[in-house]
């Protein structure tokens, strides 16, 4: 392959030639151009960022590993070949760390990784000054000092103790505490904070419950810890359902976190598919009255309230609306009636979810001068609006996403059945440059695992975003198998 390879490193010459004068020159000339020359032109051609040099091998084969390596050091740029990195000051003044040894220290605390038999690292990467074992730190994020007990230098797995770290090193540092992802570590009278790496938002999510009360501390202490670590997972409460969901960038990385919950925690944890918030409103008018009298001896208690329900605006929420005349209920006693309708309203009589979407107007009542108290108001407010609801068609809503697909036109029919078996509507459809673009609206309880089962359906060439659009009916056919499984479970508040 003599003539091949000849014609080739012909060809790689005249592209190179392009970014280094020497080379052209000799090119242009005949003349025979020496490796160390040649080297140098792809090292300025690399650098210009018009030149990507492409490299076969096989790290499964052990092949070409330690070319890419010499070229790594050979052609990509030091840290004087590329512009100084930009910060930010307290009065968001843009502040540059120039590489320089013997400048003032700043350097960006890139990852962290909790090792078992030194504890936590932070990998860093000093950007200007000079960094020495035995430092005390400053975080601008929170405006506290760290002191580094040791300096390693990372080979893999190997770890080599050092003292000092220069502008452009990479080494792990041990002993700072209250440090995250994306955190610069400087000298406290360097007023900087350098640009974090910016991260994808997550993708999929799943509910996680420790199984024992011993589980429920460590869970809390081990989740905080690998969000800490692993800045692309996400934990939050979910308001309405109250479990702890996990977001991340796909299924696989969340059963990685739960096995390493599993493995280096202890923590013994089922997850699953979140629950779905669903929600209930009214499809007519109707009219409810609440009663709360005891009688026991002493002091009794009543409350009487009529009311009126009505659908509202979609997306207007729930509200309460006073229009009883001549007194019936007493001024001081309209306050906590409007807590119990509003209290009412978090529990629907469908299958126990949140009320939206209703106007309830207090046309009527009466009280007693001795009896009556707020106490007694406020749950003649909550029977009040349970009559009225079971009188006004009550229906049960789902949260409907939308879903914009982006696919290569050779998967698009895949893809399309496949929104229809979710339920999903489409929406619309649009190409551009060989690729499918369609939006659909699909409920929410049937998107679980959606990203990773497209990416199979289009050999993993199709992606997907999805955004919360709006609530929805629930289709009578899905209704009683919602209806049996949370219907069961505890109040919700």
């Amino acid at each position: 392959m003599k003539a091949q390879t000849k014609e080739y490193r012909d060809k790689l010459i005249e592209a190179v030639s392009d970014f280094d004068d020497v080379i052209a020159e000799k090119y242009l000339n005949g003349e025979e151009i020496s490796v160390n020359e040649l080297l140098l032109g792809v090292r300025k051609a690399t650098i210009s960022l018009q030149f990507t040099g492409v490299f076969p091998g096989s790290a499964f084969k052990k092949k070409g590993v330690q070319r890419l390596l010499d070229c790594v050091v050979n052609y990509l740029p030091s840290p004087i070949d590329v512009p100084p990195m930009q910060g930010q000051d307290t009065d968001g003044q843009m502040v540059e760390a120039v590489v320089n040894d013997g400048a003032k220290l700043a350097g960006l605390a890139f990852k962290l990784w909790n090792d078992p038999f030194v504890g936590r690292l932070v990998f860093f990467r000093v950007y200007t000054g000079t960094l020495k074992r035995g430092m005390s730190l400053y975080n601008p994020r929170t405006r506290r000092t760290e002191r580094v007990s040791r300096l390693v230098l990372m080979r893999a797995i190997e770890r080599e103790e050092i003292d000092v770290a220069y502008a452009g090193d990479i080494c792990a540092v041990v002993g700072v505490k209250d440090v995250i992802t994306g955190d610069t570590l400087c000298d406290e009278d360097f007023d900087i904070r350098l640009e974090p790496p910016s991260f994808p938002e997550p993708v999929i999510s799943m509910s996680i419950e420790p199984n024992s009360k011993a589980d429920q501390e460590k869970l809390g202490i081990a989740l905080q810890r690998l969000v800490a670590e692993d800045p692309t997972l996400r934990v939050k409460t979910d308001q309405d359902t109250g479990q702890t969901i996990l977001a991340g960038m796909g299924e696989l990385h969340l059963e990685i976190i739960v096995d390493r919950m599993k493995r280096e925690f202890k923590v013994e944890a089922t997850s699953g598919k979140p629950q779905i918030a669903y929600r209930e409103t009214i499809s007519k008018a109707s009219e409810g009255e609440g009663k709360f009298i005891r009688q026991s001896g002493g002091k009794g208690q009543y409350g009487h309230v009529v009311i009126t329900l009505e659908p509202n605006v979609k997306g207007k929420g729930v509200e309460v609306i006073n229009e009883t005349v001549g007194g019936s209920i007493p001024k001081e006693f309209i306050k906590p009636t409007t807590d119990g309708l509003l209290e009412g309203a978090n529990n629907g009589v469908v299958a126990g979810f949140p009320v939206v979407d209703v106007i309830m107007r207090i046309t009527d009542g009466s009280f007693h001068e001795v009896d009556s108290s707020e106490l007694a108001f406020k749950m003649a407010g909550i029977f009040a609006f349970k009559d009225a609801m079971k009188k006004a068609g009550p229906i049960l809503l789902e949260p409907i996403m939308g879903v914009e697909v982006t696919t290569p036109e050779e998967y698009q029919g895949d893809l399309l059945g496949d929104i229809n078996r979710r339920r999903g509507q489409i929406q619309g459809m649009e190409n551009k440059s060989g690729a499918c673009i369609i939006a659909a609206h699909v409920p929410l309880e049937l998107l679980f695992g959606y990203v990773t089962d497209i990416r199979s359906l289009s050999k993993g060439r199709a992606s997907a975003s999805v955004t919360p659009s709006h609530f929805a009916q629930v289709p009578n056919s899905q209704l009683a198998k919602i209806v049996e499984t949370n219907a069961k479970g505890p109040a919700r508040t």
